[in-house]
């Protein structure tokens, strides 16, 4: 393919990094951020798969076989463990303003800035050969697919100047803010697109190779089995050595927390802490998607391959190459292209903040003539050294890269910075979790871990290319042989990775918890040490981690900020200290601690820990405090944190049984009301019938020479009356014994088919008088159900009856069902009447509602009928219900337990 055109492409993709970036950063502020998103949070922690996962993982398959499933088993281990250490993280990183790996070993050590400066050495040293790496990935898969190396006679190579663009993309979108800690919107918004791009690229490359070179994983898997290494390339342990994937595994364990690019996207661009229930899932799970097609692709290149001379590394591009597949080489190309770029970007970034702040603002602020003469420009001079330090690690990362890293495969370059940084494991999870830790302990084992690691991991690279002599491999330094790099102590049968991680993890680990134990904390050390490992006592407030004592003045805080943040983002500050602290304040009168401990937050959000805990200590004089003071302190802190918890919880408890009284206060004014309005048409309905009683009775009585007939008449409406009365008696005793609970049931097994047959036969002179079609559907065997035969009559009777009075007066139709369903036994009657509003469908079967509501629902009767009915079923255990449409017809339905009646025999 034509060089200039692969070329271009790489500057496009570069260009459309740009584009994306600009485009997340103008949406951010619009008030619309992407990185709001969890998905986008876990797709940007994918930055952990490099052009190492990329091609890397490839060669590794391809020369020792399942090896490399464990740098992705150990992160899919982690995930589960993140909501306990990496929420923790997180959460003290962002009350402590913390944006670094460096500045948090330093803050939770008392802000010691010797071991801030190591810890980012450590990383500058670990990280560089890892970056390099990228950019060997990048310039070997521009060779091969062009055809040439990157050098013409325009540009002496090209992989250099793609690292100075990204160098100035980082530039532009990784040093906007002066502060560490704002989000980096439109990087986190490149590095997750890159992330879908990789793995998207990576599935199509497995595809073809799978499917389009091969007839499938059996082709490749039938044809494979020809090689002479196929068994042990398809075997997890085929030497039996279970050490090397034990520490493989802790390796990337450690890594997926501790790497600068990941400590960057998972803690540092966190937006909220709940994200983290999305990547322990879908980062995994991304994992699992781009590892698919590592062994096809790893096994189809060992048989396309097997007499050529190609790096194992590349055979991703160069299977479809070799195949004319052009267009798919270039998209193959851009995918280990935008996996070796999002690395650098973000690795970059954390690299210049981290040695920014601790390497180049201590010194600064620190030396009094060189704070003194440059106290106005300190903000530019952070920025600009931040930029600096992006393309000196680039510079530093391309020269290893020419010189170390071009010499080994992708896969041992990346161990090398993996061992690197598990260095810190012991001062970080011992930190968080362990109280006695001292800034003595933290460095002596990081230190002599440190030390270790160059010596048993750097030194043998550095003799590889010819930079130390051999005899240091072979017969140790000055011939001791019990120092040689590779059997260090004596200690043979071991690999190299896992003989590194050995000695240096145990005596790492050692020496942070031997030293820690025989020295004395600080009162600052003690301090941060109760607020690291309790943090989630003391991020409730404010107050919570401040000790501190001493003398300050206002304006010397204020201009403090001013120097650093401006003196618009100063005022703001001090405004949003004044809001949260309310109260008289002396511009010119002393700092009260809160404030002291305020400034020395924001100042760290934007310097880092330690060199704000020089500026602070520069302008106050601050006086000693005890160890006894420091816990103390944090006692009354805790305490004051459990009264307002406790205080909290009353108020609400307060507040909810007010809420509560509020609302049964309501509902008894309600049910007042309509026991009065039902007292009153109970009174009008006992009146009507005793009214009517009493003038027939009068009319009789005054005229004994009435006509016989009419006597009969007006006795037979006597009979009648009396009998509505009694009903209407007998209905209200009946609410007033169920409701009070002595109603007693006369409980036996029956046939609900039967209750129906009788309820319906009640009824069938009124329903041929009203001309309706009553139609029964009872399914046969109906199983029994433990009834009172009398009170469930008295249901269908009910009901039943509302249905011939509200059937539609014209052409009048019921249908009565009964069937056994889910263990119930259900009755239903529905009717073609004018059908009942939503809104009263639940209320229809208050006893209250009928006297509220006669005029809307019924025009005649006590409307009792429908509250009892629900009393017996409910006593019945059952349940009654209505579903109906205005205009429709309604729909009564009612439950029995079958179950019961099988109890009861």
């Amino acid at each position: 393919m034509n060089y200039w055109v692969v070329i271009g492409v790489s500057f496009c993709y570069l260009a459309l990094l740009f584009g994306l970036a600009w485009w997340a950063e103008r949406r951010s502020a619009a008030g619309r951020s992407l990185v709001s998103n969890p998905y986008i949070y876990a797709l940007s922690m994918a930055v952990y798969c490099t052009a190492w996962t990329y091609y890397g993982s490839v060669g590794r398959a391809a020369t020792s076989g399942m090896e490399y499933l464990a740098i992705y088993i150990g992160p899919t281990l982690m995930a589960p463990l993140w909501w306990v250490v990496l929420r923790k993280i997180i959460r003290i990183c962002k009350v402590q303003r913390i944006t670094t790996i460096a500045d948090f070993i330093s803050s939770r050590y008392g802000k010691h800035v010797t071991l801030g400066s190591i810890v980012t050495i450590i990383c500058v040293l670990g990280i560089i050969p890892y970056i390099s790496i990228q950019l060997k990935a990048i310039a070997s898969s521009l060779t091969i697919l062009t055809g040439k190396v990157s050098e013409t006679e325009v540009f002496p190579d090209t992989s250099f100047f793609i690292a100075i663009g990204l160098g100035l993309f980082t530039i532009v979108y990784g040093t906007r803010h002066l502060e560490a800690t704002e989000r980096h919107e439109g990087m986190v918004t490149a590095i997750a697109f890159e992330s879908v791009l990789k793995l998207v690229v990576f599935i199509v490359a497995g595809l073809f190779v799978t499917y389009g070179v091969f007839n499938g994983f059996g082709d490749i898997m039938q044809q494979a089995a020809q090689l002479p290494d196929f068994e042990e390339l398809i075997t997890v342990n085929n030497d039996g050595n279970y050490s090397q994937w034990f520490w493989m595994v802790v390796l990337s364990m450690l890594a997926i927390l501790f790497l600068p690019r990941q400590f960057q996207v998972a803690v540092v661009e966190n937006v909220n802490e709940l994200h983290l229930n999305k990547a322990m899932w879908l980062f995994p799970l991304y994992l699992f998607a781009i590892n698919i097609f590592v062994l096809p692709i790893a096994l189809g290149g060992n048989l396309l391959f097997a007499d050529a001379t190609i790096d194992a590394d590349l055979y991703v591009l160069a299977i479809p190459l070799s195949e004319g597949q052009s267009i798919l080489s270039l998209l193959i190309y851009l995918g280990g292209f935008s996996a070796a770029t999002s690395m650098v970007i973000v690795s970059v970034i954390a690299l210049s903040v981290m040695m920014s702040n601790n390497l180049i603002m201590p010194v600064l602020v620190s030396v009094p003539a060189i704070k003194n003469r440059y106290s106005n420009k300190l903000t530019l001079i952070l920025v600009n050294s931040r930029r600096f330090c992006i393309l000196l690690v680039l510079v530093l990362a391309y020269l290893y890269y020419k010189y170390v890293a071009e010499y080994y495969s992708l896969v041992e370059v990346g161990l090398v910075s993996f061992a690197a940084v598990a260095q810190f494991a012991p001062a970080i999870i011992g930190g968080i979790f362990w109280k006695e830790g001292t800034r003595y302990g933290a460095l002596a084992g990081t230190i002599v871990g440190a030390i270790l690691w160059f010596y048993t991991l750097v030194v043998p690279s550095m003799v590889g290319v010819g930079m130390l002599p051999e005899t240091i491999l072979n017969d140790g330094p000055f011939g001791i042989t019990l120092l040689k790099p590779f059997e260090l102590f004596g200690l043979q049968g071991m690999d190299y990775i896992s003989h590194a991680m050995f000695w240096s993890m145990f005596l790492n680990v050692g020496l942070y918890i031997g030293v820690s134990l025989l020295t004395r904390q600080t009162s600052q050390e003690r301090n941060q040490a109760e607020v690291f490992v309790d943090i989630f006592k003391y991020s409730t407030i404010f107050e919570s981690s401040i000790v501190w004592k001493g003398t300050a003045y206002i304006p010397d805080i204020k201009s403090l900020l001013v120097n650093f943040l401006g003196k618009r983002r100063a005022e703001t500050a001090m405004k949003a200290y004044h809001r949260k602290y309310p109260g008289p304040i002396d511009e010119t009168g002393k700092a009260d601690p809160k404030l002291v401990t305020y400034a020395e937050k924001l100042l760290a959000g934007v310097i880092g820990t330690s060199s704000a805990r020089i500026m602070v200590s520069s302008v106050v004089k601050e006086e000693e405090i005890s160890i006894d003071e420091v816990l103390n302190i944090l006692k009354e802190s805790q305490q004051l944190i459990s009264i307002n918890n406790e205080l909290r919880r009353k108020s609400m408890e307060l507040r909810k049984a007010t809420e509560q009284l509020r609302t049964a206060n309501e509902r008894l004014k309600h049910t007042d009301e309509l026991k009065d309005e039902f007292l009153s048409t109970v009174t009008h309905e006992l009146r009507t019938p005793l009214t009517s009683i009493r003038a027939l009775s009068e009319i009789l009585y005054d005229n004994p020479g009435m006509e016989r007939e009419d006597q009969e008449h007006f006795l037979h409406t006597i009979v009648k009356e009396a009998e509505r009365l009694t009903r209407l008696i007998t209905q209200v005793l009946d609410l007033e014994r169920f409701d009070s609970g002595k109603q007693r049931l006369h409980l036996q097994p029956l046939q609900i088919k039967d209750v129906i047959s009788e309820s319906v036969d009640a009824l069938k002179q009124l329903v041929q008088e009203k001309n309706i079609d009553l139609v029964v559907d009872v399914q046969q065997n109906l199983p029994d159900v433990l009834g009172d035969r009398d009170r469930l009559i008295q249901v269908m009777v009910n009901l039943i009856s509302n249905a011939i009075k509200f059937c539609n007066p014209e052409q009048g139709r019921i249908i009565v069902s009964g069937y056994f369903i889910d263990g119930d036994v259900k009755v239903n009657v529905a009717d073609n009447g004018k059908g009942i509003a939503p809104d009263m469908q639940k209320q229809i079967f208050d006893k209250f509602y009928q006297a509220h509501n006669q005029n809307l629902l019924k025009p005649e009767g006590s409307g009792l009928g429908l509250a009892i009915s629900k009393r017996i079923i409910e006593t019945h255990q059952g349940r009654i219900w209505v579903e109906s449409e205005p205009g429709k017809g309604s729909r009564f339905s009612f439950v029995l337990p079958a179950k019961v009646a099988a109890a009861a025999t």
